[in-house]
C-alpha cells in the first residue's frame, strides 16, 4: 500500500508541475507582447544629448566646477531647473531633455560674467560653446560716455532733423529771451 501511495504523489507532482510549466509560458508570452500595453501608456518622446562646453575668453582654457543651469521652457513658462557642474574639461553633459522642446541656459562660473540664452533642441545630438568673460566695468549714468551703447543696448538712430528751407533765417529764440532784432 505504501508503493501505491508513492505512485500516486509523484503522478500528482507530475501533473502539478506540467501544469505550473504551462502557466508559466503562458505568462511569460503575455510579458512579451509589445503591441498593447493597454490604454494609458504613451511612450516618452526622443531626448537629446547636450554637450556644453565652458572655455574662458581671452585664451580658450576650460572652466572647472562652472554651474550649468538647464531651464526646460514651456512656451514662456519655465518648467523648473537641472544643475549640473563641469569637468576639468570644461564639460557638462545632459541626456534627458526631449527633441523639439527649447531650454533655457544659464552659466554661472565664479570671477566671469554670468551668461543666458534660449537654444531649440532640434537635434538628438546638440554641442554648444560658451566663452566666458571676465566681468567688465560697471555702467554709472553719471559717467560721460561716447554714446555707443546705452545701459547695455545701442540707442536707435535719431532721425535727421529738418533743414530750414531758408538758410538766412535765424531760428525762434526762447521765450525767456527777446528775439534779435
Amino acid at each position: 500500500m505504501g508503493s501505491m501511495f508513492h505512485r500516486s504523489l509523484i503522478r500528482f507532482s507530475v501533473i502539478v508541475a506540467g501544469l505550473s510549466l504551462a502557466l508559466c509560458s503562458f505568462a511569460a508570452q503575455a510579458q512579451q507582447d509589445t503591441t498593447k500595453r493597454g490604454r494609458k501608456y504613451k511612450a516618452p518622446p526622443p531626448t537629446a544629448r547636450i554637450e556644453v562646453t565652458i572655455l574662458r575668453d581671452v585664451n580658450g582654457k576650460p572652466i572647472e566646477n562652472a554651474a550649468v543651469v538647464f531651464h526646460p521652457m514651456q512656451g514662456d513658462k519655465d518648467e523648473g531647473n537641472m544643475e549640473l557642474k563641469t569637468n576639468e574639461d570644461g564639460k557638462a553633459i545632459i541626456d534627458v531633455l526631449p527633441v523639439g522642446s527649447t531650454v533655457r541656459l544659464q552659466v554661472i562660473a565664479h570671477g566671469f560674467q554670468t551668461f543666458g540664452d534660449d537654444y531649440k533642441i532640434d537635434k538628438a545630438d546638440l554641442e554648444i560653446e560658451i566663452k566666458m568673460k571676465r566681468p567688465g566695468a560697471q555702467y554709472s549714468i553719471y559717467d560721460k560716455h561716447d554714446g555707443s551703447s546705452l545701459g547695455g543696448k545701442t540707442p536707435a538712430a535719431a532721425p535727421p532733423a529738418a533743414k530750414p528751407a531758408d538758410s538766412t533765417a535765424q531760428p525762434d529764440a526762447p521765450a525767456s529771451q527777446p528775439a534779435p532784432k
